[in-house]
Formats: structure tokens, C-alpha cells, sequence
């Protein structure tokens, strides 16, 4: 006998009240605010020097638009319960390093080659952790070293540069555009991809069957099976999605520095992860929005944009952005036991 598709889920896996879930998406954007507040506080006491400008708040969210196409997309895996794809750093040098030795075949090849990379490295996650179950932390990790040992196997450590691989100048100069457009001579086109997948993906999330069916699978696996829902193909799904975007990340990365190079990626899935975490997305799985994951990148590009003014180093900035995911952890994580929820 078939399982029933109407299969109760234990609604404590699924509480997530919509009160809730305003809280939890505004109070990002507040933290946002009180950031915002603090800095322009400082550049009132003479701390700082031209924060609360139109250039500067164009400057923070250009600076995190690339943050923010990859967080975007790990999000999904996050919201799937599996905590995050640790493959993204080599997935975003691997496509970069692709796309400009691909450039001597046109820009439009580039791109396509490198999208490709990101399909096939979402892929093999999918039927590793989706159809077998491997454990996403260990699998995405190991994938990341596969990648990174690929990358030093064919380009032996070279960096490779786009004008000198190009077919012709048209290619390198177009490849050069994707970080470097601006749109009204102000709007790059990162910030333009970056706020576009985010109204998709938030549509997608909220409004479609798959979003819905994706909640289920990472709140409850298990019930989620039982009421019908092709939970592979969820959490398959969700993995192609964010190499997709960690793709994406990878070509304007790699467009910025103009160069092919194994360290193109660095850092992004530490980033992402914090940046989803902070905008309410819980590493247990079934709960948070896009939208929120945009204002968690903005929080971290306002709070980078402040230290940098301060005179703070890249070293001690990344320990406070530990610090503050620690925290974040913690009080997600005494909120889902609240929910009779864990990190299982």
C-alpha cells in the first residue's frame, strides 16, 4: 500500500509562525539600521570620514553583491538541512579558471562553459548527498580538495589572464564588463544579478511547490518522505542551485580580478554561510527567507565598510565576523530547542 500524500508533518519541525517570520526578516534589516546609526555616529565624532554618503552606500552594496549571489544560493542548501556546500571556494575558482582559458572561443562559450562547471559540481553533490546520503559537510569538503587538485593538476598554479587567452578584444573587453558595467554609470551588474536572484529565489521559496516541499524536507526528512515528497530530488536540487550561483560568484570574482586563479573563491563559503545564518535562515533546516539572507550580506558589507573606515585589519575583521556567528549559533540554536527542534 502506497503512503498517503496527506501524511501528517510534526508541526513543532514546521513551527514557524508568521509573526515569526516578520521578526526574524525585519529584525536583520534593524540591525542593519543600528549599524547605519553607529557609523553615522562615528563620522559625526570624527572617527570615521565619509560613511554616510550616496558614493558609500553604493560602494557597501557593490561590495557585497558578489557575497550576496553566493549566499543566495547557499541558502537553499541551509534551508534544505544541510547546513552548507563547502565546495563553493573551488567551484568559483574552477569556473573562473574555465571561463577565461574559454574566452579564446568567445564570450558567450565562456559563460556557458563556466555555467557548466557549476551544473556538474552541483551534480555530483546532489547524487552523493541527495541519492546516498553522504554526510554534506565531509562530501562538499572532500569535493572542495577534488576541485582544488584538479585546478593545480591542469594549470599548475598559473594564473591566467583574459586579454591574453581572448579570441579577440570584443571577448576580453565583455568578459571585463560583467563586474565593471554600470548601469546609469552608478548600478553594477553584479548589484543588478544579485537583487534579481533575490526575487526569484524569494518567489521560489514562498510561492511555488518546490519551495514548499523543500521546507518539509528540511524541517522534517523524514515525514516529508512519508507524505510523498521525492526528498532526493529536493535536497538535489538545492545543491545545483547554489553551485549554480557560486558559478555566477566565480565570473564576476574572476571579471574583478581579472584573472584566472585558484584563490578566486577563497573565504565565500565562511561568508555565505554567516551572511545566511544572520538574515534567520536556521542550519537545522526548514526556516528563514531569501530576503532575510539580503539583509544578513548587507549587515556584514555595512559592518566591513565600518571596521575598514576604523582602520580595523582584514585578520581582525574576520574574528569578529566569527565572533558574531558564534553568537548568532548560539541564540538559533536555543530558539529551536524553544521549538522542540535541534540540530540533527
Amino acid at each position: 500500500m502506497e503512503p498517503t500524500k496527506t501524511a501528517a508533518v510534526d508541526s513543532r519541525a514546521l513551527g514557524e509562525s508568521v509573526v515569526n517570520r516578520v521578526f526574524v526578516t525585519v529584525g536583520v534589516y534593524l540591525i542593519a539600521g543600528v549599524l547605519l546609526l553607529l557609523g553615522i555616529g562615528l563620522q559625526l565624532t570624527g572617527a570615521i570620514n565619509n560613511f554616510a554618503t550616496a558614493q558609500n552606500m553604493l560602494n557597501i552594496i557593490d561590495a557585497v553583491s558578489m557575497l550576496g549571489i553566493v549566499a543566495v544560493g547557499m541558502a537553499f542548501v541551509t534551508y534544505s538541512g544541510h547546513y552548507a556546500d563547502l565546495s563553493v571556494p573551488t567551484t568559483m575558482a574552477m569556473t573562473g579558471y574555465v571561463a577565461v582559458e574559454m574566452l579564446k572561443y568567445g564570450f558567450f562559450a565562456a559563460v556557458a562553459a563556466a555555467l557548466l562547471v557549476g551544473i556538474v559540481v552541483g551534480l555530483i553533490n546532489a547524487v552523493a548527498i541527495g541519492k546516498f546520503r553522504a554526510n554534506p559537510i565531509i562530501w562538499t569538503l572532500a569535493v572542495n580538495y577534488m576541485s582544488m587538485g584538479v585546478i593545480r593538476l591542469v594549470w599548475v598554479n598559473k594564473q591566467i589572464y583574459p586579454d591574453m587567452t581572448a579570441s579577440t578584444v570584443r571577448a576580453s573587453q565583455m568578459f571585463d564588463a560583467i563586474f565593471r558595467l554600470r548601469f546609469f554609470g552608478r548600478i553594477a551588474l553584479p548589484m543588478v544579478m544579485m537583487i534579481i536572484l533575490v526575487i526569484v529565489f524569494q518567489f521560489v521559496l514562498r510561492k511555488t511547490k518546490f519551495g514548499v516541499q523543500l521546507k518539509m524536507t528540511g524541517a522534517a526528512r523524514t515525514p516529508a518522505r512519508f507524505s510523498g515528497i521525492n526528498v532526493e530530488l529536493m535536497i538535489g536540487i538545492a545543491f545545483v542551485i547554489c553551485a549554480l550561483t557560486a558559478a555566477v560568484g566565480g565570473l564576476t570574482v574572476t571579471s574583478l580580478n581579472r584573472v584566472g586563479a585558484w584563490y578566486n573563491g577563497e573565504g565565500y563559503d565562511f561568508r555565505a554561510v554567516t551572511a545566511v545564518v544572520i538574515g534567520g535562515v536556521t542550519l537545522a533546516g526548514g526556516r528563514g527567507s531569501i530576503v532575510g539572507v539580503l539583509g544578513g550580506v548587507l549587515v556584514i558589507g555595512i559592518l566591513n565598510n565600518i571596521l575598514t573606515l576604523l582602520g580595523v585589519g582584514t585578520f581582525s575583521q574576520d574574528m569578529i565576523r566569527g565572533a558574531i556567528f558564534i553568537v548568532v549559533v548560539f541564540i538559533n540554536a536555543r530558539s529551536l530547542r524553544k521549538m522542540g527542534r535541534d540540530y540533527e
